[in-house]
């Protein structure tokens, strides 16, 4: 499985001079449109399976619609022009932004999944639990559908069946954020006004959060008194679990495959386990958690999730050998930490939370971080994640509005990506744009997505790590190198990275005979032949990228290994 995130808003942008904090009329916005069929041939091409719509669900914004009975959300609670997607307005509509016509905009999301269906694709989109916008107000919602928070007692800072957590007898507000705003354009000054309070977003139970927490959020309540030593009310179900089953069902109806679900975590699994149970009694959805805390993997699987963020673990560990000097084989602790979970997690390099690859805020070359690419690309079974943009080398340079310089792509403001509109072509979607070096970049992704797709070591079969027949005083530098194996059946793969920049290294990679038993390959000791189980002769290896031939002797790859040298900042997947 390979997924796209596609964060439509951008995708599609074709503004080449946005302004500094600009709103949609001045810097446009990307729509379903935009993901035409020529986008669709190329995402098939580059090697992608399954695309991750982002941003889909009306959400927090400053641009209005007055026809359509939207109004533009509270400055003071909005975070950017356009909004954070996180911030959800309405679960049963779909952002008009991203419409050509906005009043048809749940027949345009409808068209795009049918034609995204029809190239092959399967659909995820975001479902967002924990939390939903403080102005939140559903315009979409079926006739017999309640709306969060309508038969709540605010008296109460917690019931059961109480769709928020309150703080009673006392005022919302801001630390750090001024209350009251002036908008030059509109020549209005906004004020914002709720009592009482309620909780926001990242669990802050009290009146006044701060700046940086998620202000513009509010905490939806699944039963669980955190105030009260997170004493659980599951004996009879919650009102907010029966809401959010029907939001699952409802998209899902529509057509969508499956959820990424932002911050799973932060619900309790409880919810999880019956939700998930309950929603494929009627739809196969896929199941992607957003996930934080490794303690929680297992039970979160044994609710019923079919994969997992891979953050703390192999992203962050990648990140650290590059930024902090980390060692290489610290990469071994990921995957002993798993135990087993490894088929699991959702690898990546990128998404819309992290900076970008080629961004001065992290390598500053997109070439240089394929060493973590590759790793994270071809260490399991489980799924691989790109983000819009990464395979056309977008660095996310300078700042564009709320979400300032970060080496992000702005999710908070209409933004553009330049690089990525070389690759759009005013929507071509053929590269005829681009550098010769985004060429070389993306034909570089375009080759390993597609590899992963159809070598059976890597999407059948098992990992082997090599690193603890490697170390220091061996011809091999584990600061700065890993290696590890994948086969199955007759494909066997020796995979090779190299994190230093600016050297490349020398090494000498020993398979044990063990490896050598489990992938199949075993000396002939009377001749000395180099044979497999299948009495096929074995003298040289093939790397796969450039199809050079590397010789080797099996009787010595246990003792002297196979010598090779790796380019700074460089890879090889060889092929036994």
């Amino acid at each position: 499985m390979n997924i796209y995130q596609l964060f439509v808003r951008t995708f599609g942008n074709k503004n080449i001079n946005p302004l500094f904090d600009g709103d949609k009329s001045q810097n446009a916005c990307g729509t379903f449109a935009n993901i035409n069929d020529n986008a669709l041939e190329a995402l098939r091409s580059l090697g992608i399976t399954h695309i991750w719509l982002t941003g889909v669900i009306r959400h927090s914004s400053m641009t209005a619609y007055p026809d359509l009975g939207i109004k533009a959300t509270n400055p003071l609670i909005t975070k950017g022009k356009a909004g954070s997607p996180y911030s959800i307005m309405d679960y049963y509509d779909i952002d008009p932004d991203l419409a050509v016509n906005p009043q048809n905009r749940m027949e345009e999301f409808e068209e795009t999944l049918r034609r995204i269906h029809d190239k092959g694709f399967k659909v995820i989109i975001d479902f967002i639990p924990n939390h939903l916008a403080r102005e939140y107000k559903s315009l979409c919602r079926p006739y017999d559908v309640e709306e969060f928070g309508e038969y709540d007692n605010k008296n109460l800072s917690f019931d059961k069946d109480n769709n928020f957590y309150y703080c009673p007898g006392q005022e919302f507000g801001v630390y750090g954020l001024q209350s009251t705003v002036y908008s030059q354009e509109s020549k209005v000054t906004s004020t914002y006004y709720e009592f009482p309070a309620k909780a926001s977003g990242n669990d802050v139970f009290s009146p006044n959060p701060s700046v940086n927490d998620w202000y513009d959020a509010v905490k939806l309540n699944y039963g669980v008194d955190y105030q009260n030593n997170h004493a659980k009310h599951f004996d009879t179900i919650p009102n907010t679990w029966y809401k959010m089953l029907n939001i699952l069902r409802y998209w899902c109806e529509k057509g969508v495959d499956g959820f990424r679900v932002d911050m799973a975590e932060m619900v309790p699994v409880e919810f999880w386990r019956w939700s998930i149970n309950e929603l494929r009694e009627t739809h196969d959805a896929i199941m992607i958690a957003e996930i934080y805390q490794p303690h929680l993997y297992k039970d979160y699987v044994g609710a019923g999730f079919d994969y997992l963020y891979d953050k703390v673990g192999l992203y962050n560990t990648l990140e650290n050998i590059y930024r902090y000097g980390q060692r290489a084989e610290t990469v071994t602790n990921v995957w002993n930490s798993l135990q087993g979970l490894g088929d699991v997690m959702l690898r990546f390099m990128e998404n819309h939370d992290e900076v970008r690859l080629a961004s001065r805020h992290f390598v500053g070359d997109a070439f240089k971080a394929m060493p973590a690419v590759v790793m994270s690309m071809l260490m399991n079974r489980g799924p691989f994640m790109i983000y819009n943009g990464q395979e056309s080398g977008e660095d996310a340079d300078g700042a564009v509005g709320f979400s300032g310089d970060d080496g992000r792509t702005s999710i908070f403001d209409y933004a553009v990506m330049p690089r990525h509109q070389k690759w759009m072509s005013d929507g071509k979607f053929d590269g005829s744009d681009f550098s010769d070096e985004q060429r070389k970049l993306y034909e570089l992704y375009k080759k390993l997505l597609n590899f992963r797709l159809t070598n059976d070591a890597i999407n059948k079969g098992a990992f082997y790590d090599l690193m603890w027949v490697n170390p220091w005083y061996s011809n091999f530098d584990p600061q700065y190198v890993y290696a590890f194996l994948r086969y199955h059946n007759e494909e066997r793969l020796l995979i090779v990275v190299n994190f230093n920049l600016n050297e490349s290294r020398y090494c000498e990679v020993k398979i044990p005979q063990d490896a050598l038993e489990y992938m199949r390959l075993q000396v002939n000791e009377s001749t000395s032949q180099q044979v497999d189980k299948l009495g096929l002769e074995l003298n040289y290896a093939t790397d796969v990228m450039t199809g050079d031939k590397i010789e080797y002797n099996l009787n010595e790859v246990s003792s002297r290994g196979i010598a090779m040298s790796i380019d700074a900042a460089g890879f090889k997947i060889i092929k036994l």
